[in-house]
């Protein structure tokens, strides 16, 4: 298990085939990671998620021609009821 933050390395090891996902977000175009795309790497994602404040945490995945996948991570942000002072 491993997850790998986006940089200009990744993006470029990502590129020539080095990870087997590409962790994104549904609310930003640019990829937030890479992993190797384990089981191991999906619970932490959704374990982060959660503890981050999402709710109903569930992993879109898409399969690309090449094998290897696009998880975009989704769910329903926890937001407080306002609370009047």
């Amino acid at each position: 298990m491993a997850i790998y933050s986006h940089s200009n390395e990744t993006e470029s090891r990502w590129g020539k085939g080095g990870f087997k996902a590409m962790i994104c977000s549904s609310t930003s175009d640019r990829p937030m990671g890479y992993c190797d795309g384990t089981q191991e790497d999906e619970d932490e994602l959704i374990k982060t998620a959660e503890s981050e404040g999402l709710e109903d945490v569930y992993m879109h995945k898409k399969t690309l021609k090449t094998g290897r996948e696009i998880w975009t991570v989704r769910g329903e942000m926890n937001v407080p009821e306002e609370v009047e002072f």
